[in-house]
């Protein structure tokens, strides 16, 4: 090459050498611009799983958001969600409030908190100072009943040491020790005669006495949820009284809308009744996977052929 480079007159020669000065400089400067650029992406990126590591870690115990819990006082019938999040209660607990307060329940007095589902004994006790009802959510039979001359409700404050009038309004009685109430014919107002029963309880009975169609056993009770089972002695059923469907005429939609019959048992029944014909016991289903032999038992008493 350098024979050959000799040949080249003057001009050529020195525009080969400026030539090959521009691309050698062009190398360098990628060379050097490449590897500073490399560099800072290292420590950039270095630097960045550095903070992003801290912040979790920080951040997150375990997975789980970590809650700083603060303590004021509030009221479980009016809180909205910041507060009771604030409180170091869980998101899934903050829903079970809502819905509670949604289906008409009420706080009456600091205990009734503790039936918080998922709620522990430290728990409460920790936030049971500073749990305040509002005089709205408390019995109004404790401000008003007693009415003067002229009949007008008045309210009375009540102190310790000092004689009390008796209200006029008297609580509803309680049964006794021994005394019982028809699960199946009894109206709300029977129901809440029961101890431990008020008026959600004695709601939720009758909505699921409906969907049922009556009460085979007093033990079904205890499928309502948190209901309290010191209460299932004050009851008693009557098999006569339950209103059974007919498993032969009954539509899909009104069987699945029995609580003891899903959408696929329906569909089962549906298929049974369009090959086979009408169905004369449960027995025939016991051959579908649908229908295990606790599904058929707790059936029986509300279908009829």
């Amino acid at each position: 090459m350098l024979k050959d480079f000799s040949y080249l007159s003057k001009s050529d020669r020195i525009i080969f050498i400026i030539l090959l000065l521009l691309v050698i400089g062009v190398l360098v400067f990628m060379y050097l611009i490449g590897g500073k650029g490399n560099s800072t992406d290292v420590v950039v990126a270095d630097s960045t799983a550095k903070d992003t590591t801290s912040q979790r870690s920080q951040t997150y115990v375990g997975g789980e958001e970590m809650t700083k819990s603060e303590r004021f006082a509030f009221d479980p019938n009016t809180a909205d969600s910041t507060q009771l999040l604030r409180l170091g209660l869980n998101k899934w607990q903050v829903r079970n409030i809502y819905k509670y307060r949604a289906a008409g329940g009420v706080y009456r007095q600091p205990s009734d908190f503790a039936r918080l589902w998922g709620l522990t004994k430290k728990q409460y006790e920790e936030l049971r100072p500073y749990i305040r009802i509002s005089d709205d959510y408390k019995p109004a039979a404790d401000f008003y009943g007693n009415t003067g001359r002229s009949g007008t409700a008045y309210t009375k404050t009540y102190q310790p040491n000092e004689q009390q009038e008796r209200p006029a309004f008297q609580r509803q009685p309680k049964l006794e020790e021994g005394q019982t109430v028809n699960l199946n014919t009894a109206d709300t107002a029977q129901l809440k005669m029961v101890p431990g029963i008020g008026s959600y309880f004695a709601r939720q009975i009758v909505n699921y006495r409906k969907r049922l169609g009556g009460f085979s056993t007093t033990a079904q009770l205890m499928e309502i949820r948190q209901f309290p089972d010191d209460a299932l002695r004050f009851f008693r059923v009557s098999p006569s009284d339950i209103h059974k469907i007919n498993i032969n005429k009954a539509t899909l939609t009104e069987l699945q809308a029995h609580p003891y019959i899903n959408f696929y048992q329906a569909k089962t029944i549906m298929q049974y009744r369009r090959l086979r014909g009408p169905i004369k016991s449960l027995s025939q289903l016991a051959a579908s996977k649908d229908f295990p032999a606790e599904s058929i038992k707790r059936l029986e008493p509300y279908v009829e052929f």
